[in-house]
């Protein structure tokens, strides 16, 4: 059940206003009337993890998307976050990536690095991107193997249920078909078990190849986030959150649950427009 609550800024006043709660089901929902608020309340949430995670681990290990989840993580460039997140200590990682070179339009390394990396004091060597000058299937493979090294120096928490790396924090968008990462509905990757991240070749979105993480270790982070915007993801919103029932298969952002850590989506009015409101209670 989600109640309305009133968020507070910084200094405790109450400047925002969001629906926000917890579904029995789909995690923790935070509703805003517009993107603005939005952005502000997952920086506020970002940064909050983010301390947590140096004060318990001395390292916090992040995994980003694409699309426009990044820039909805603008803030994080501006005060006060600029200058009182630790970013010394984050480690980047990608929760998928499409097949192109990384000064390509289409990366999602350059998205990063454009909207975020380069306007923040992260560590160069702590940014690990996926390699673009192999093959999907290679760098997949070059990718795992790597997260599987900082696994051991535990760099990554490893899940104490599975064998997979536990991130602090997966950070996904969703699109309109309600794939999420390089997940796409109805796709066999979906059912990838035994690796950490894979690849596809035949996306039915441009371009063709990506490599993504599987849903294992999506589902093995201590914490994953879901950010959505925009009218034209609302059926999407609706099929991955409300209890639809047996007739409609489950869409990949449905498929997100975290086995021990916590799930959040974080959604404009528009996203959440079609959400069964009798979820919702004052």
């Amino acid at each position: 059940m989600c109640v309305l609550s009133r968020s507070l800024d910084a200094r405790g006043s109450p400047e925002r206003m969001a629906l926000s709660g917890v579904h029995k089901d789909r995690g923790e929902l935070r509703i805003h009337e517009n993107l603005d608020e939005l952005g502000t309340d997952l920086a506020d949430y970002i940064a909050e993890l983010s301390e947590a995670s140096v004060k318990e681990r001395g390292v916090f290990a992040i995994a980003l998307s694409g699309g426009s989840l990044i820039g909805l993580m603008g803030k994080l460039c501006e005060a006060p976050y600029n200058k009182t997140v630790d970013w010394a200590k984050w480690y980047i990682f990608w929760a998928d990536e499409r097949g192109v070179a990384k000064t390509h339009a289409d990366s999602n390394y350059k998205l990063a690095k454009d909207g975020l990396l380069s306007k923040v004091p992260i560590v160069p060597s702590h940014v690990h991107s996926i390699n673009d000058s192999l093959s999907a299937e290679e760098a997949a493979n070059d990718y795992e193997f790597v997260i599987r090294q900082l696994v051991r120096t535990r760099t990554i928490s490893v899940s104490d249920i599975s064998d997979s790396p536990k991130f602090d924090l997966i950070l996904l968008g969703m699109g309109a078909d309600g794939h999420v990462a390089s997940l796409f509905p109805n796709h066999p990757v979906l059912d990838a078990n035994n690796e950490w991240v894979t690849f596809i070749t035949n996306s039915p979105k441009p371009p063709p190849e990506r490599i993504t993480f599987t849903l294992p270790v999506i589902n093995s982070a201590s914490n994953v986030a879901v950010v959505v915007a925009g009218e034209d993801k609302a059926e999407a919103v609706h099929l991955a959150i409300d209890d639809v029932g047996p007739d409609h298969p489950p869409l990949p952002a449905r498929m997100v649950q975290p086995t021990k850590g916590k799930l959040v989506w974080f959604l404009d009015k528009l996203a959440a427009s079609k959400l069964d409101s009798s979820q919702f209670s004052e």
